[in-house]
């Protein structure tokens, strides 16, 4: 799932993400929509999992996004936006 090219914003957004997760395809094309870039870490990789676990309280959640340094676990386009534009 690779990040969009088109820019909302300027600061890009990781998504830690699984291979095929339904909720991490459908943030994705979200927010290539929206224009907002962003990138990928598959947790596959032993460290992305365990920075999602820490996250999370110990779960393997995705999508999880780090946004402005805000993590946020499955969330919408719309709540990823108000992070982006909150003063």
């Amino acid at each position: 799932m690779p990040g969009s090219d088109r820019s909302e914003t300027t600061e890009p957004i990781t998504i830690y993400w699984r291979t095929f997760c339904p909720y991490c395809i459908r943030l994705g094309i979200g927010l290539r929509r929206a224009g907002i870039p962003f990138r990928t870490i598959p947790i596959k990789d032993p460290e992305a999992a365990a920075a999602v676990r820490a996250i999370t309280g110990g779960d393997e959640v995705t999508p999880t996004v780090i946004v402005r340094g805000q993590s946020l676990v499955n969330p919408s386009v719309d709540e990823i936006r108000a992070v982006l534009t909150a003063p």
